[in-house]
């Protein structure tokens, strides 16, 4: 299908302007100052699904960030494909990390440099362009939806009520997803699980206010010393989580299904080596790539209290704080994990302090089945434009509300992702290689077409 590349060698320039209009927006969902940014790249979003075809496109309102929907039905009887994206991002902290500004995009050395650049503005707009394409060049084969939403970086939490308050609108046959990330440049593939997610605030409490380390050092518990002590009880010599019962509805994968997941590319030293660490960390007994895809982790992700400025002040700080996630697998409970980790934490604490765990959110794992329709026509489109079968793969992140959908809507996902473990999602200087955005919108293109065809 010549009209494709064709399609999008001719546009490519705008492509980039319009994208990078929508990556200048400081949609930053978890901080409340960027509200009104939520909203102006919600805006946004509705003009472009206008601009690009679609009957009608609005802003919607949840009980947290808007929501931009759009759809173009051109045959009620055709099968119907719900898109489904983020506008929001992560925050940039810290911000003196990044090379140049995370909300001004530049290209350099064939990839582009900002926030969002990959995680989801790059990828989310491949599809508002490859929609564009098909419909201004009278090849749109089928219905499609889109559902573009605001808080994604915080867990969601507005969206499973707004999919069950919209099951009607939001009906189809299949959600496509672009949030994930490809195996290498020259080694296509298709995410087939997603990670469970439970994240809570921890914070610990000892003297009503900050001491003199000098004159209260060694007589009154130190909140960071206790907190510290705590999180390395967490898991034990082989990295095996300790919380009574959080293993108990971890899905066991077959010796033969890890077998088969050894079978995918995967070197070792140049994984080291791309992150600059000498040796790798995990639970025992497990390859990286298993740590990864099939088994929980525990990890933190942020950790505060005391005086952190210049110099030095002797302090025994009354407070001490830390940002805590787990990843989960299929089969877990993520509401039933965050009971478990707070009753365990906070009833192996000293009387010394005073310990508060708070839920911040959580999300359940998601697998795939690859028999889907959906999931053949993704197959056949990565084949189509990469040249070679995609390999599936169970990814360690996580996306909450892919197992909400499977729940409220009763619709499966299709996670056609193509970004690269290079891209620095959530850290400093995130990017997203030239070559894997217009390939995007290539490969996406190709999928209505063997969509419809597999649906017959």
């Amino acid at each position: 299908m010549t009209f494709i590349n064709e399609y999008i060698e001719a546009n490519k320039d705008r492509f980039l302007d319009e994208l990078f209009d929508l990556i200048r927006i400081p949609s930053i969902s978890s901080l409340s100052k960027h509200k009104p940014d939520m909203y102006k790249a919600a805006e946004y979003w509705k003009k472009m699904m206008l601009e690009a075809g679609a009957d009608k496109a609005e802003v919607m309102e949840t009980e947290g960030n808007p929501v931009t929907y759009g759809e173009k039905i051109i045959d009620p009887s055709l099968p119907t494909v719900l898109v489904y994206g983020h506008m929001d991002v992560m925050p940039v902290d810290p911000l003196e990390l990044w090379d140049t500004d995370p909300f001004e995009p530049v290209v350099k050395d064939g990839k582009i440099w900002a926030r969002g650049a990959d995680d989801d503005k790059g990828q989310a707009f491949m599809h508002a362009k490859a929609f564009e394409l098909l419909v201004k060049t009278d090849n749109l084969p089928c219905n499609v939806k889109f559902m573009i939403e605001g808080e994604e970086e915080v867990g969601s939490p507005s969206l499973y009520k707004f999919c069950e308050d919209n099951k009607e609108m939001l009906k189809a046959d299949v959600i496509l997803v672009s949030d994930t990330g490809l195996i290498a440049q020259d080694i296509p593939s298709i995410t087939t699980g997603l990670r469970g997610l439970a994240y809570w605030q921890v914070d610990v409490t000892g003297p009503n206010r900050d001491l003199h380390s000098g004159l209260f050092g060694g007589a009154v518990a130190n909140p960071i010393n206790v907190l510290c002590d705590l999180i390395s009880q967490m898991t034990d010599e082989n990295n095996h989580i300790t919380i009574p019962g959080f293993y108990d509805d971890v899905l066991v994968v077959s010796d033969e299904e890890r077998k088969l997941m050894a079978k995918a590319p995967f070197n070792e030293e140049e994984y080291k080596k791309a992150i600059d660490v000498e040796e790798l960390h995990g639970e025992k007994g497990y390859s990286t790539n298993e740590r990864t895809g099939i088994r929980p982790s525990f990890d933190v992700c942020g950790i505060w209290g005391g005086y952190t400025g210049e110099g030095a002040k002797t302090v025994l700080p009354s407070k001490a704080h830390a940002k805590i996630s787990t990843r989960l697998v299929p089969n877990q409970n993520h509401e039933q994990i965050a009971g478990l980790f707070k009753k365990h934490f906070e009833s192996i604490a000293p009387k010394s302090v005073k310990v508060d765990v708070k839920p911040l959110h959580g999300g359940q794992a998601y697998v795939c089945p690859i028999d889907l329709p959906a999931y053949r026509a993704a197959e056949k489109a990565y084949t189509e434009t990469f040249g070679k079968r995609p390999v599936p793969v169970r990814s360690g992140g996580s996306i909450p509300i892919i197992a909400g959908f499977n729940d409220i809507l009763e619709t499966k996902s299709v996670l056609m992702g193509f970004g690269l473990e290079s891209d620095a999602i959530h850290s400093p200087n995130e990017n997203y290689p030239l070559f894997n955005f217009y390939k995007g919108i290539e490969t996406i293109a190709h999928f209505y077409k063997y969509f419809v065809e597999e649906m017959k």
